[in-house]
């Protein structure tokens, strides 16, 4: 059955029968390492009365289901908004509901109103992690496929696109929060990824349609919406003809608009509704950061107490004010140079300074800044992977906590040992920064063994938890600065390749990874500063 799919499928695609034999193995592969983790601890297991975020999910499905929209965001005699109220937007509620839906099917205890909380039985911990692994093999896989399947022009190198697939596909930091902590982040980054595909192949109005969705099934994706901004308002103002590129941002404008209304239409019947909904989406409340997070301002909080020094306002207004600032060069570079490699990098470096400067970060939102990343691992595929690795050691502290040592110490090993057989992201790299990415993980390696062997000081029972978070904060400040010289055109290959490897590096650049679409852009480019030099 597989075979014949296959077979019409490469036909119509341009790939060999092969190709999708062995994408298959890479997608069987993925789920079974996802299955793996899922049979380990989850968030907040065993710990009552609160639980974890495996509890806010199914708390989630027992309120969509049995209580009116009006109910779901305010609190009521059955809505408990101290108990895990509902804080995502309404896609993620309309899931929840979906998923509550099938729950009743299946044993209507898992979401009897009031009667459910903190039920842990095997069938509930079967029904919620299969959730998360469906949806990953219905939607984060296929995009991610999709991505790099769809990335390329000319012909097609069909065992370099199974490597970058198997990169975001394989990528621990993901699988271990989602199907180990507990969460649904593949969907709304797999939105993310296929809003990217269509942006790619020219589809803006899909692409914008694709990301409003991502965005409202979790305002996280807020660290991406500057970068879809910029580069569709880019691609309007850049437009040769001003009537085309008024009449493209009008249906952008339009699509926004409506999916929105569709969205939220059922929290929009009073002005108090909506601003309910608002209200519980951005929790200025919750301080600064909760748990110690690999950010900047928990990373320099053993200097200054920035959280005793201003009020939770004020500081809310210093991150906001803060992160704003490092946004502007990367939001209006982007915004003068609309194309996909531009876009690519604008989006590392958006989600990396919203992690490190903005407000009441997660440890796990470093998420947003690793998908975006594994999308140009084919550019930087050193830089790429070691950052990768880096944003789970910067997870260790929320992982162990769930009881998932052993899992992330087997998925982390076996996504660099098969991507350092088949990528080869040392392959000539600079003795210099090889042996600087070296100390870099035996350094996180020490630190690891002494967070897990050493007990802390009694009077400073966080001090390895901060240890982690300033080493990673550090590496991820000097990722930013790369990912941003990358996106303004520094061409770094010389300083990390040796002379020879630089040149292919260059080589690869220009013919390889420009998509259809890029390319036009470039000349589109290359015209208006034509034109432009005349006029001066």
């Amino acid at each position: 059955m597989f075979e014949i799919m296959a077979a019409s499928t490469s036909k119509r695609f341009g790939f060999s029968n092969e190709f999708f034999s062995q994408l298959f193995l890479i997608f069987l592969a993925s789920l079974t390492i996802r299955v793996g983790v899922a049979m380990w601890g989850h968030s907040g297991e065993g710990k009552p009365p609160m639980f974890g975020d495996f509890e806010a999910q199914r708390h989630w499905m027992e309120i969509t289901v049995n209580l009116p929209f009006k109910e779901w965001y305010v609190d009521t005699p059955n809505n408990d908004l101290q108990y895990w109220g509902l804080d995502y937007p309404p896609l993620t509620a309309y899931h929840m509901m979906l998923n509550g839906k099938i729950a009743q099917h299946v044993n209507s205890s898992i979401v009897a109103l009031h009667e459910s909380r903190g039920i842990e039985t095997p069938q509930v911990k079967f029904f919620m992690r299969a959730t998360v692994i469906v949806m990953d093999a219905l939607l984060f896989l296929p995009s991610a496929a999709a991505f790099f399947m769809l990335e390329g022009s000319g012909k097609r190198d069909e065992a370099s696109i199974l490597k970058r697939i198997m990169v975001l596909v394989g990528y621990p930091g993901l699988v271990l929060v989602d199907s180990g902590h507990f969460q649904y982040n593949s969907i709304s980054l797999g939105l993310v990824v296929l809003a990217s595909s269509a942006l790619t192949r020219g589809f803006d109005l899909v692409g914008a349609f694709l990301f409003c969705l991502s965005l409202n099934y979790k305002q996280m994706e807020l660290y991406h919406a500057l970068p879809f901004f910029a580069y569709l308002f880019g691609s309007c103002i850049r437009q040769t003809n001003p009537s085309k590129g008024l009449f493209k941002f009008t249906m952008l404008v339009l699509v926004v608009a409506i999916t929105f209304i569709a969205l939220w239409s059922p929290f929009l019947h009073s002005v108090d509704s909506a601003l309910a909904v608002v209200h519980r989406l951005f929790p200025v409340k919750r301080g600064l950061y909760e748990d110690k997070v690999a950010n900047f301002w928990c990373s320099v909080s053993i200097l200054i107490k920035f959280k005793e020094m201003l009020s939770q306002a004020a500081m809310a207004f210093v991150c906001l004010a803060t992160t704003a600032v490092f946004l502007l060069p990367s939001f209006f570079h982007l915004l003068m140079n609309p194309n996909m490699k531009n876009f690519h990098y604008a989006s590392i470096n958006s989600s990396l300074i919203f992690f490190l400067f903005s407000f009441h970060v997660h440890e796990k939102t470093i998420l947003l800044a690793t998908i975006p990343a594994c999308l140009v691992v084919a550019r930087d595929p050193f830089i790429v992977l070691w950052f990768l690795q880096i944003s789970v050691f910067s997870m260790l502290p929320l992982l162990l906590k769930d009881g998932l040592l052993i899992p992330v110490i087997a998925t982390t090993l076996l996504f660099w040992i098969i991507l350092h057989y088949y990528l080869r992201p040392t392959e000539g790299i600079r003795r210099e920064l090889k042996l600087i990415f070296q100390m870099s993980i035996l350094g996180a390696v020490g630190v690891s063994l002494v967070f897990l062997l050493v007990k802390p000081p009694v009077r400073y029972p966080d001090l390895f938890t901060l240890l982690i978070a300033i080493y990673s904060c550090a590496h991820f400040m000097m990722f930013a600065v790369y990912f941003h010289a990358r996106q303004f055109g520094s061409s770094l290959t010389k300083f990390i390749f040796a002379a020879d490897a630089a040149k292919k590096r260059d080589d690869y650049e220009d013919d390889k990874i420009s998509s259809p679409r890029s390319s036009v852009q470039n000349v589109e480019q290359r015209n208006f500063n034509l034109r432009s030099r005349k006029r001066k």
